[in-house]
């Protein structure tokens, strides 16, 4: 008998990654120290571009559902030795790079980068192009709070090179945003995306999610509704990440307000449907983009990459990040810095870095990146071309991903054929747990306390 979509969701919902690294950042290792780090810069080929990253952790409010690493706080005299830090960080870091790689990509997250003034923006991105050399047509985004912004916010992003910049817009019904502590009204919306269209940024990203407390089906079509009339040119709708074992604050989260599987099943329906109807690509997982878009011809062109800042055009590039809890990563290399913020502080005074722990990949991790990676990315696996790409007899390698995808290839989420492996229609919502059929870490360690959200 063949299950309903509803049957699936309820089979394949377990704790997984969402693949952003493999191995995955709870593999990383506490032994991994700065000298290795400072190694793997002085041994980086000088022909690979940078993406570079900053983590601006300060938020005003706090946000009921939020994942990030992120200190909220009305003392906006916490923002200044944070930028003293972040200074002595990247110049500790340029000193070790090859002062010829040019900045391909250049990315601030958080918490709420734009918590920082108008001035101290401009302060810190004339610090990275002191330390760094941008290429003229780099990609250099912003993640956003519409709330607090200030048009003078956005000017000075535009005034300082940016030119795409993403919104969390999350959910616009009111008694969803009351359940999460976000208020933001439809004409807030409406007057950041004005200003940021008139101040030219060429992309123009929002961030929905799905799976939040006091959704329903209805609710979120008014949403969708509205997100399709202001026409982004991209959406990332990510799924809710309830992990109150790991982020504290979430069990402010009522457990009951939660939707059901159901629900979650209908919120992702009315996603792709909606915005399948006026015309979004939907790339995988969580991103959908304008069919002319660079993540869509990337992706038919198979050359979409996915790294810690989601999918990206921009596989051959070493991510240097700064900032509390920021991931860095090389061809060959993952680290992470410190979590804690005294702590970052007190390393990066003491040493000029703060290593937390990393993790330098085999080659079966290189191997199993990739196998992920295309999947997510492309949607499906060549057997002949990935194994003349690695040097291996694909069959025989992964002989255990083969047996572990049977069952999903039973329940039409994926086709196994003689030669490749393809993601069905049904089987993008579970894109997650086909990549985790690679996944050797997985398949070695067990734990009591999970280590991930659900995967639907």
């Amino acid at each position: 008998m063949t299950s309903t979509l509803l049957e699936l969701l309820q089979k394949y919902s377990v704790p997984g990654p969402r693949y952003t690294s493999y191995p995955t950042a709870p593999y990383f290792r506490t032994g991994f120290s700065e000298t290795d780090w400072t190694d793997e810069l002085a041994a980086a080929s000088p022909d690979r571009g940078l993406s570079l990253y900053a983590h601006i952790p300060f938020c005003d409010t706090l946000c009921h559902f939020c994942g990030c690493n992120m200190v909220a706080t009305r003392d906006y005299s916490k923002t200044q030795p944070y930028l003293a830090y972040l200074d002595q960080e990247m110049a500790h870091t340029a000193q070790r790079v090859d002062p010829g790689r040019m900045v391909h990509q250049l990315h601030w997250g958080g918490g709420t980068p734009t918590y920082l003034n108008p001035g101290d923006i401009r302060r810190l991105m004339d610090m990275m192009r002191r330390y760094f050399t941008l290429a003229a047509n780099a990609e250099i985004s912003c993640e956003i709070d519409p709330r607090e912004l200030t048009r003078e916010h956005l000017v000075a992003l535009r005034e300082s090179g940016f030119n795409r910049v993403s919104f969390g817009v999350q959910d616009m019904d009111p008694d969803v945003q009351q359940a999460v502590n976000r208020i933001q009204s439809q004409t807030l919306i409406q007057q950041v995306l004005d200003w940021s269209r008139e101040l030219g940024f060429s992309s123009i990203n929002l961030d929905l999610i799905v799976g939040l407390p006091k959704q329903t089906v209805a609710s979120f079509r008014h949403t969708l509704e509205q997100v399709t009339e202001w026409s982004p040119d991209r959406l990332a709708v990510f799924a809710y990440a309830h992990v109150p074992w790991l982020k504290k604050h979430q069990r402010l989260i009522k457990e009951e307000d939660l939707p059901d599987s159901a629900t979650r099943l209908g919120l992702q329906q009315a996603v792709n449907e909606m915005l399948g109807a006026v015309g979004y690509v939907n790339i995988g997982l969580d991103h959908f983009a304008r069919p002319d878009d660079e993540l869509v011809r990337a992706q038919q062109n198979k050359t979409l990459w996915r790294n810690f800042q989601g999918y990206t055009t921009h596989k051959d590039c070493d991510i240097l990040a700064f900032g509390v809890s920021s991931i860095s990563q090389t061809a060959d290399v993952y680290m992470q810095n410190e979590k804690n913020l005294k702590r970052y502080q007190e390393r990066i005074a003491a040493t000029g870095m703060a290593v937390e722990r990393g993790l330098r990949l085999t080659r079966d991790d290189q191997i199993r990146r990739d196998a992920i990676t295309r999947v997510m990315c492309d949607l499906e696996l060549d057997f002949a071309a990935f194994g003349q790409e690695w040097n291996i007899a694909f069959t025989d390698y992964f002989a255990d991903a083969l047996t572990d995808l049977r069952p999903l290839a039973d329940d039409g989420l994926v086709t196994v054929a003689s030669d490749r492996i393809s993601v069905t229609p049904r089987g993008r919502l579970f894109l997650r747990n086909i990549g985790m059929c690679f996944d050797r870490y997985l398949k070695e360690t067990a734990s009591t306390q999970p280590r991930y959200s659900r995967t639907a």
